[in-house]
């Protein structure tokens, strides 16, 4: 089967070092796609929740097809998020094709696409970090006990069940951040005159054209690898929101070349084919 070819991709809050990310799927669709850019807009490796003790293969494999993307010619960007805001005293470093930035804007036939995480509007990151760690914690725990729960629903030939979803879905608090969250995103884009803005953290995909008194502005949310498992595609002019389940990507499991290799093998390859140039800068092509 061969890849499809797009212009960009952006994903976003894989937590790598979770047991609620589903690294395999992700390096699934990596496999799957030949983007001549890859977005990674924040919490793609959750620095908050690393453990030693909890490091599969599988992740460090994401994270080598990630970096054989680049050294293949993908221009990646990493945009920094508040799991792994320890990479952004590194912002503006290049290594290779990959660029790490806080934020983003790109020149996009014609129109411009503004890229940020999103963790900017969250006031429980900004006045009480303490308390979104713990969130954090409490999340990953709820997400293990989803899984229980969906094998036992599977076996018995039922529907699988989001927890999470439905706690937020029936909490008028988080209903209403959410709201506030994206009203404040689009706000601000077509205030500064972007045409597209696309976040992550609040993992709830959407593509949306909005629009206020002063113009409007397309919202989008590449979501998540934890739950909906989605990325945004940008080629032909247009954005798509990718949703994996939806897809039939089986054939696309990993390289031939990172498949079968174990922790150390990925290690080493990745410390061996990762040469940092000291002192290259991004271009400041990022939003004021």
């Amino acid at each position: 089967m061969k890849k499809r070819k797009i212009d960009v991709a952006v994903i976003s809050d894989v937590h790598l070092g979770t047991y609620g990310c589903h690294a395999d799927e992700i390096l699934i669709y990596l496999n799957s796609i030949d983007p001549k850019i890859l977005i990674l807009n924040g919490d793609i490796i959750d620095v908050w929740q690393f453990s030693k003790r909890y490091f599969p293969s599988s992740h460090m494999k994401v994270l080598k097809k990630i970096i054989g993307m680049a050294s293949k010619g993908v221009l990646v960007y990493y945009i920094t998020g508040n799991h792994d805001e320890m990479l952004r005293k590194f912002s503006g470093t290049v290594m290779g094709n990959v660029h790490i930035v806080d934020k983003l804007v790109l020149d996009l036939d014609g129109k411009k696409g503004w890229f940020f995480h999103g963790d900017v509007f969250d006031a429980s990151i900004t006045n009480a970090k303490w308390l979104a760690k713990l969130g954090g914690k409490g999340y990953d725990i709820l997400i293990l006990i989803n899984r229980a729960l969906n094998w036992g629903l599977t076996k018995i030939g039922r529907e699988k069940y989001s927890l999470s979803k439905r706690i937020k879905n029936s909490v008028k608090g988080a209903v209403k951040y959410i709201s506030n969250f994206e009203e404040t995103a689009i706000n601000l884009a077509i205030e500064k005159g972007y045409d597209y803005v696309a976040c992550g953290h609040i993992h709830q995909p959407k593509k949306e054209l909005r629009e206020n008194k002063y113009g409007r502005c397309v919202y989008l949310n590449s979501g998540d690898w934890i739950e909906n498992l989605t990325a945004l595609e940008y080629s032909f002019k247009r954005w798509k929101l990718y949703q994996y389940n939806h897809d039939k990507l089986a054939p696309f499991f990993a390289d031939e070349e990172i498949k079968n290799m174990d922790m150390q093998e990925l290690i080493n390859t990745i410390t061996s084919n990762n040469p940092i140039t000291d002192g290259n800068k991004v271009e400041d092509n990022t939003a004021e």
